[in-house]
């Protein structure tokens, strides 16, 4: 195991536990800030971490403006300290009356949202005058996703031509997460983003000239951020969120994201030894996210060989020629392939500086519902 990943003591974790490498995360910072060029292009998303020790880091170094998923996650991000929260999610039912509260609750924070309905979108401006306040609203733009978003085109202007002239709600510019573009080839996934990309400007640069203000764009996640930080485009905004906590799955993919190193792995300990070649650890999928397909779930580096043969929501069993070298009580770290929903499973991380364990951070916004 690298030496980075030393835990002289790891008596006091109760496994499965996560474990944050504190120095790991502030280098993953410093690497984002470099391939952004200037912290000001930034706005990280939280939704990998969750937790305001981590928002904090980014704030001292910088960092101003912060993307969100969930309420929770945009009220941890004001409660941290953020002025400036972007909640990339279309609100419906119960979520437009929480901005109303949002806004109610946090006056001083600029905040946003992302629309693609029309209805919807009216509810919300209904909900915000009614209150006396307003939201910005970004167009929710689909780069081929097809996730949610409307492409370019005269759906989208009528859409965004709506917000501008609607009270309650103000144009925010545009979202554009091109999630789908996952493609291991540097130049592909480049070519990907620019064939978009030469499609949302030309629409920006029209929406613009009929006078309407389009102030930023809301760009990408962390396998396309490398591409975008390219760009010069002065309104645009870069928003990756998995490289503070990379995982195994960006390193073996993304040969261009190498500068960012795991940092939050999950410590598992050997409950069982069924068979002669069995080992079976206590990191099921109460303790690790189980979206990505089942053998590929974690990275165990100290068992090279092994083959994940079996997971249940408490256990792992793995099967390995050295076998044989562990008994129960033994421990090893498990670097999860997903992180992001990793994290959302445990209430706190045990954070790690220099081998020794300094403390716990709380996975403050794993839940959907706060105080808002």
């Amino acid at each position: 195991m690298d030496t980075v990943y030393r835990i002289d003591d790891p008596s006091e974790v109760i496994s499965p536990g996560l474990v944050v490498f504190r120095d790991l995360v502030a280098a993953n910072i410093d690497a984002m800030i470099r391939m952004a060029g200037d912290p000001a292009r930034l706005r990280p998303h939280c939704k990998t971490h969750k937790m305001r020790e981590v928002t904090r880091m980014q704030l001292d170094r910088g960092i101003t403006k912060h993307k969100a998923a969930t309420f929770a996650e945009a009220e941890m991000l004001a409660e941290s300290g953020v002025k400036d929260v972007f909640l990339a999610y279309n609100l419906v039912g119960p979520n437009i009356e929480r901005a109303v509260r949002f806004r109610q609750a946090y006056p001083e924070v600029a905040f946003a949202v992302t629309a693609d309905d029309a209805v919807s979108l009216r509810l919300l401006a209904e909900a915000m005058q009614a209150a006396g306040t307003s939201v910005d609203v970004l167009l929710d733009v689909d780069p081929g996703r097809n996730r949610t978003g409307l492409p370019v085109g005269d759906a989208a202007r009528d859409l965004y031509r709506l917000i501008a002239d609607t009270p309650g709600v103000e144009p925010g510019g545009f979202h554009i997460y091109d999630g789908h573009l996952g493609i291991s080839d540097v130049e592909e996934r480049r070519q990907g983003v620019l064939e978009e990309w030469n499609r949302i400007l030309p629409f920006r640069d029209r929406l613009v000239a009929e006078g309407l203000p389009v102030p930023r764009l809301v760009c990408g996640g962390t396998p396309t951020f490398p591409v975008y930080a390219e760009l010069t485009e002065p309104t645009m905004e870069l928003s990756p969120g998995t490289c503070v906590f990379p995982d195994c799955g960006y390193g073996e993919k993304f040969p261009d994201l190498e500068p960012f190193r795991p940092a939050a792995l999950v410590l598992t300990r050997v409950i069982s030894r069924p068979t002669a070649n069995r080992v079976t650890f206590d990191v099921g999928t109460k303790g690790v996210a189980s979206d990505p397909p089942m053998g590929s779930r974690v990275l165990l580096p100290e068992i090279p060989d092994a083959e994940q043969v079996l997971q249940n929501e408490e256990h792992l069993v793995v099967e390995t020629a050295q076998a044989d070298k562990w008994s129960p009580g033994d421990v090893t770290l498990a670097i999860p392939r997903h992180i992001c929903p990793t994290s959302a499973l445990h209430k706190h991380a045990w954070v790690v500086a220099d081998g020794e364990i300094i403390g716990t951070w709380e996975v403050a916004s794993r839940d959907r519902w706060l105080t808002i």
